[in-house]
């Protein structure tokens, strides 16, 4: 299915806060992420842009971190607007798609999309949490050679230490080894929203809980700051969601990631002969 733009519909670049805010707020769970980065250190190197109809009212926006390798892509709103920013406003050659099915059918014929990840965005707020005790605690700069360590087994780049200054980072280790962690990938306290990210477990002590103990202390520690947390998981990881549900998580909307890359012009002609050269370009994590 295509989805084409209105020729009623203007799409133009947007850098005023309140005017973005106000549109991400119209589904604060769903744009979790992106009003957590509003405000964060990266902020101005983010694009945003925005879709009109014909009256002026704001129907679509899209956000892109940019950058030299893939960056994350978000779409809200109505699909045909999103298609509209995509074809005139923001044109990232290689970016990492986030978005619902929809959003991607409005941007499918002018990217290249790799095969999906279907994620669900779980939340919880002040009300629903149930804690999980347990002998995690709080990390500091001074671990952050042991968090890379551990984060190491499945993430390319290591963090600086100011990730876990600025972060809210907990681990369980045993016998003085950081075994699972948990942190943060973005706190915004003016828009009362974090998303918890980074969780992870050595495969030699899975299934003891670690997981929940840190996500648990992670998320009581920032729902002494912000009313609302978030976090995204694999829709199939069925062990992962059981736990969030436990913590009292629950599921607000499906989303897919993958990576897209634009169709036409000149990148489109240079990629075979990057590929061929085996160019270097390393994909950071978030």
């Amino acid at each position: 299915m295509a989805v084409a733009a209105s020729p009623r519909l203007r799409a133009r670049s947007v850098a005023d806060r309140a005017e973005i805010a106000a549109f991400l707020r119209t589904d604060r769970l769903y744009a979790a992420y992106a009003l957590a980065d509003l405000d964060g250190p990266n902020r101005k190197r983010v694009a945003w842009a925005m879709a009109h109809d014909d009256a002026g009212r704001a129907t679509a926006l899209a956000m892109h971190h940019e950058g030299l390798v893939p960056q994350p892509l978000f779409l809200m709103g109505a699909p045909d607007g999103c298609r509209a920013i995509m074809e005139h406003v923001l044109k990232p050659r290689d970016a990492y798609l986030q978005a619902t099915e929809l959003h991607e059918a409005a941007v499918r014929d002018l990217y290249e999309l790799d095969a999906p990840l279907a994620m669900l965005r779980m939340v919880v707020d002040r009300d629903s949490f149930i804690p999980f005790g347990g002998p995690a605690d709080r990390l500091t700069a001074l671990d952050v050679d042991d968090l890379n360590r551990l984060y190491q087994l499945g993430f390319r780049a290591g963090f600086p230490a100011s990730v876990v200054e600025d972060g809210v980072y907990y681990g369980v280790r045993v016998r003085g080894r950081l075994v699972s962690a948990a942190g943060t990938h973005a706190i915004n306290a003016r828009e009362g929203i974090a998303v918890v990210g980074n969780v992870m477990t050595h495969a030699d002590f899975r299934g003891h809980d670690s997981a929940k103990m840190v996500t648990s202390a992670v998320t009581a520690e920032l729902l002494e700051r912000v009313p609302d947390v978030a976090l995204n998981v694999h829709a199939d990881n069925v062990s992962a969601v059981a736990a969030y549900d436990r913590l009292g998580y629950r599921t607000h909307c499906q989303l897919i990631e993958r990576l897209a890359r634009r169709r036409a012009g000149g990148w489109g002609i240079m990629r075979p002969i990057r590929e061929a050269m085996r160019f270097p370009w390393p994909r950071e994590s978030r």
